[in-house]
C-alpha cells in the first residue's frame, strides 16, 4: 500500500481510539482511557507525517518528528506538541506504573486528543487530502 493511501486508515484508527478513550473514561477505566487518548494522537500524528513522506517505527521518533516538522515550522502551535508529549507520559504511567492516572488527567488527555485529531484533519484537508 502506498503510504499516502494509508492516511485515512490511520485517521480512522485515531477516531476509534478517541471513542474508546471516551467510553473507557465513562466506565471509570481512567488509566486505559489515558492510554487510548495517547494512541489517538499518535495515530493522527502518524497520518500527518505520512503526508510528508515520513514513516517511523518508534513512538519517540514520531513525537520528535511531529515537533520538528510541524511545530518548529509553525504549522501547529506548541500546545499540540505539549499535549502529545503529556499524553505519552500519561500512557506510560497508566500502562507501566502502579500509581493510578487521575480522572482529571485522563479527561484532559481525551479532550486534547479530540482537538489534536481535528487540527490534523484540518491541516490535511488544506493540503488536498481526501479524508
Amino acid at each position: 500500500m502506498n503510504p499516502r493511501e494509508a492516511i485515512p486508515l490511520w485517521l480512522a484508527k485515531a477516531d476509534d481510539s478517541l471513542q474508546a478513550a471516551r467510553d473507557l473514561l465513562n466506565a471509570e477505566h481512567v488509566g486505559v482511557a489515558a492510554s487510548r487518548a495517547y494512541y489517538a494522537m499518535f495515530y493522527a500524528a502518524t497520518a500527518a507525517l505520512l503526508h510528508e513522506g515520513k514513516q517511523f517505527a518508534k513512538h519517540s521518533a514520531v513525537i520528535a518528528e511531529f515537533n520538528r516538522i510541524f511545530v518548529q515550522q509553525g504549522v501547529f502551535d506548541a500546545g499540540m506538541f505539549k499535549a502529545l508529549q503529556r499524553a505519552f507520559d500519561l500512557r506510560s504511567e497508566g500502562d507501566y506504573e502502579l500509581l493510578p492516572v487521575s480522572r482529571e488527567e485522563a479527561q484532559s488527555a481525551t479532550d486534547d486528543a479530540a482537538l489534536f485529531i481535528a487540527r490534523v484533519k484540518e491541516h490535511l484537508r488544506e493540503r488536498g487530502n481526501d479524508i
